[in-house]
This record gives C-alpha cells, structure tokens and sequence, in this order.
C-alpha cells in the first residue's frame, strides 16, 4: 500500500476529479523523454478556427483587465508583445524571458506529472501547451491550454520576484513528501493560479487561473469572494474546487512577501 492509500488526503484536486471520471484530461501525464525547449519549439500549423478562437478570447479578456489586472501582468503582458492578430511562438517568448529573468519555454503535451513539473521550474523553464481549446469551452476549460498558460501565466514571469519565488516553489516542491505535496499544491492554486494582490489604487488581479477564464476575472474582484490576508499556515489547508468559482481567495501585499513569506514557510518545513 503506497502513501495515498494509506493517507487520501494527500491526493490532489485533480487526481481525485479523474478518479471521480470528470474528466480525462486532467490525469497528469509522465514525460518518458525529453520535450522541446526554447529554440527546438516548432511553431504548429494552427486552422484559421483556432487562430479566431485564440483571437475571441484575448479581445474578451482585455476588455476586462484594465483596473483589474495588477500592472506587473499588464506591463509583462506588454514586454511579451501579446496581441490578437496571432497565437504566440512558444519559441519568441522563451527568448523574451531568457533575456530578462533567464527562464525559457518548454513545449509540453498537456497536463504533466507533479515530478516532471517541478523539475522544469527548478531549472527555470515554463511547460506550455501548445494548443487552444475549442469553441465549446471558451468560457471554462478545466484542462490546461496555451491560452491560460500564454495569457494567464506567462505576463508575470517577466517579473524578478515573481520568476525567483516559482524557480523556489519547484526546489521546494522536488523535496516534499506527503502532506508537504498537497500543501504545496494548494500553496500554488491561491497564489499562482488565483491570487490576489493589494494595491494602493485597490485590489488587484494576478493569478493566472482569474486572469485568463472569463468567469473568475469578473468575479474575484466582486463581493461574493471573501479575501483572506496572506499567510501560507493557513493558505497550505485551505480547501478548494477546481470546478466552480473560487468563493475564498488570498491577497499579497507585493511579490516580495510572497517570495520571502514562501521561503520562510519552506524552511521551517525543511524544504530549503
């Protein structure tokens, strides 16, 4: 009997939504060789439907992101050149990253396994698909795409603390075991994915899961989402559903808090 059997708990939001058969795609795949990184990512030959959905769904969530969208995204957003005349070259952006926070691109078939994930962020590389939902699921796609991982994650990697913090998050996360996994996991789902971060002009948004679905940028900011102050103690066992929108959020003060606050919370669990 492995640790998941004898504990349930530690399993992931994810593994228990394929367990419950939701849906296929989100059954994280192991990467048995290596993928295509920075200039071995090949550009693919995207339909005309596709280039359109990529397109509808940029225009759509601009609209949205002014007053909402921290300016770290807005501006990273900028530095990456991202607009809707084209899906971006996974390749073009890698070199845009080395060049200011030495991060690169890697080109992955969808979503990968925990060990393979944190690996490549130890090594400052960004798995991306390279794909694009269909037109059935512009508004929520519960498997990952290159929309959510161009658009939602890709902006903030342009920022120093927050590159530093996710190259930290995948050495602490290759050496946690157990319980630690899981706290990680839900680490990264109310910071990364949706976060909030507190601005003298007022709330602000900054996880990609929020910034990217359509659903979850009009409602973070809103007064059904109660927000909770900072504190990894209490954002590691806080409970989440990975297919409704998120009634609990955590808000930073800075990317600096949560690159030192993580560091202090991963020492003290002997990660780091």
């Amino acid at each position: 009997m492995n640790e998941k059997e004898k504990n349930p708990q530690i399993i992931s939001a994810y593994e228990k939504a394929a367990e419950e058969g939701i849906d296929p795609r989100c059954i994280p795949q192991k990467l048995d060789k290596p993928v295509p990184e920075h200039d071995a990512i090949v550009y693919p030959d995207y339909s005309k439907e596709e280039q359109e959905n990529w397109k509808l769904l940029y225009n759509r969530q601009m609209k949205f992101l002014p007053g909402r969208a921290c300016e770290e995204y807005i501006e990273g957003a900028g530095k990456l050149n991202l607009s809707a005349n084209k899906i971006p070259y996974l390749k073009d952006l890698s070199h845009i990253f080395y060049k200011s926070t030495g991060w690169k691109v890697a080109r992955v078939p969808g979503l990968i396994h925990e060990q393979n994930f944190f690996e490549l962020l130890r090594r400052k590389v960004f798995p991306s698909t390279d794909y694009i939902r269909g037109k059935t699921e512009l508004d929520y796609t519960p498997a990952p795409d290159l929309f959510h991982d161009i658009f939602g994650h890709m902006p903030l990697l342009i920022n120093k603390s927050f590159a530093s913090f996710y190259q930290m998050f995948g050495e602490a996360a290759l050496k946690a075991e157990g319980m630690n996994r899981k706290y990680l996991e839900t680490f990264h789902w109310f910071t990364v994915e949706f976060g909030l971060i507190r601005k003298p002009e007022g709330m602000r948004i900054y996880g990609a899961g929020i910034v990217s679905s359509h659903g979850e940028v009009q409602s973070a900011l809103s007064g059904n989402v109660e927000v909770k102050e900072f504190d990894p103690d209490k954002i590691v066992v806080q409970e989440y559903d990975v297919w409704h929108l998120q009634p609990i959020l955590f808000a930073i003060n800075s990317f600096e808090q949560l690159e030192n606050g993580f560091k202090e919370w991963t020492k003290k669990a002997g990660l780091l």
